[in-house]
């Protein structure tokens, strides 16, 4: 398939630059994946369309202050450094701005030395392995020091960090936030439970392969970024107990998606315990062993996610919904609005 198959005009003006003040008051196109017949709602309104029995899964991941900014010891010009996977300790794999400067072996400064970081390794596309140095907890010193890695299209700062977090953000290791949970409440969450759906957790620490562009005319020939993904025995059982009473499952988001489709494949369509590295690339012509539905929000053009939400409703229905969105100026991307395809 071609790139340019999977492109679409977005103005700029769509792009959501806040959240809003109520997470679950933003809009929702309920798109059905086998006839792409379209309804407008509000976020709230989801409990229409999940019945008892269903399992909602959701990505617990917590966004790290991942974005710092420093010095060059040497000549003290700028950087800025966006941490994207731990490695081993205290070495990380970071993106670097501007990366053409720091060779292997250069040191770096931030915060007046409260944390140093020499570059061990230079990969590609601005990659660069660097290594910690400071005294106490890394973490702690990164709560002090860094900066909420907002996606490059928002250009407002944001007022309360906590707003680029889920309100079940649990563990720490995630370059950005899993976008399409942003919109729960502890509300709506406890609403749902008493509904009598499911609601299960798992983990995938989004990565570089959410900042990554498609940089190739055949889609197929793009390689995707391996993430950190995990999934407990608990979160195991309840999908396939879902599974096996007759119940739908809906993931949230496509970090949820990749994780369980990642799971099932492996296990012939069924779940069990697991953690490890994806780097499954989903695309149409996918089959989909997992899921039976979806939230997400909107997507960027020619992005491996609007890809990945073809697959599951199929490129038509999709770019006819996105078009629907444009002409109905719902808000797009990481702050923006959601899309129930069911």
């Amino acid at each position: 398939m071609k790139l340019d198959q999977f492109d679409f005009d977005l103005p700029e003006e769509l792009i959501a630059q806040v959240p809003l003040e109520n997470r679950a008051s933003s809009r929702l196109m309920v798109l059905d994946k086998q006839t792409g017949e379209i309804q407008h709602e509000i976020f709230s309104d989801i409990m229409k369309h999940l019945q008892k029995g269903d399992c909602l899964v959701l990505n617990d991941t917590k966004v790290l202050p991942a974005r710092l900014f420093g010095v060059k010891l040497d000549t003290s010009a700028k950087v800025e450094v966006l941490l994207l996977k731990q490695l081993n300790g205290d070495q990380w794999e970071t993106l670097v701005k501007p990366a053409k400067r720091l060779k292997k072996g250069m040191a770096l400064s931030f915060g007046d030395g409260g944390l140093k970081a020499v570059c061990l390794d230079e990969l590609d596309h601005g990659g660069r392995v660097l290594e910690f140095q400071y005294d106490g907890i890394f973490y702690e010193v990164l709560d002090q020091l860094g900066k909420m890695p907002l996606p490059p299209y928002i250009k407002t700062q944001l007022e309360d960090q906590d707003r680029y977090q889920t309100v079940y953000a649990k563990e720490r290791g995630s370059a950005a936030a899993p976008t399409a949970g942003l919109h729960f409440t502890e509300e709506l969450l406890r609403e749902i439970r008493e509904k009598g759906i499911h609601i299960a957790y798992i983990t995938l620490h989004v990565g570089l392969g959410t900042f990554r562009p498609v940089n190739v005319e055949e889609i197929e020939e793009h390689d995707m970024h391996a993430e950190f993904y995990r999934m407990s025995k608990e979160t195991a059982e309840l999908l396939n107990r879902t599974r096996a009473q007759g119940g739908r499952i809906i993931s949230v988001g496509t970090t949820s998606t990749r994780t369980l489709e990642t799971i099932a494949s492996a296990n012939n369509g069924s779940f069990t315990e697991a953690n490890g590295w994806t780097d499954i690339f989903i695309y149409p012509g996918y089959e989909f062993r997992a899921i039976d539905g979806m939230i997400t929000n909107f997507h960027l053009p020619k992005s491996t996610l609007i890809m990945l939400v073809s697959a599951l409703a199929g490129r038509e229905h999709v770019l006819h919904a996105y078009q629907v969105a444009v002409q109905e100026k719902y808000r797009f991307f990481s702050f923006g609005d959601a899309m129930l395809l069911i």
